[in-house]
């Protein structure tokens, strides 16, 4: 999946993947357990939710965090 597709997605549908690619990826590893090797799955759903997860807190932050920092680092160096 690529960071646009999920940056297009609603809050909603989000929420919605993050849940299901959490219950994929334990199917996967149940699987790895019993013998069956899904090691690329494993690891693309892993980054899948990664990617989902980002994206989530991308939209949590404030839009300014970025200048605050930058101007908190400013008056350090005075």
């Amino acid at each position: 999946m690529i960071g646009k597709e999920i940056r297009a997605r609603s809050d909603e549908e989000l929420r919605t993947l993050l849940k299901s690619l959490a219950d994929e990826l334990f199917q996967f590893r149940m699987q790895n357990a019993s013998g069956q090797p899904n090691a690329g799955r494993i690891r693309k759903t892993r980054r899948d939710l990664a990617r989902v997860m980002t994206v989530m807190r991308e939209r949590n932050l404030p839009p300014t965090a970025g200048k605050v920092e930058t101007a908190q680092a400013g008056e350090a160096e005075k």
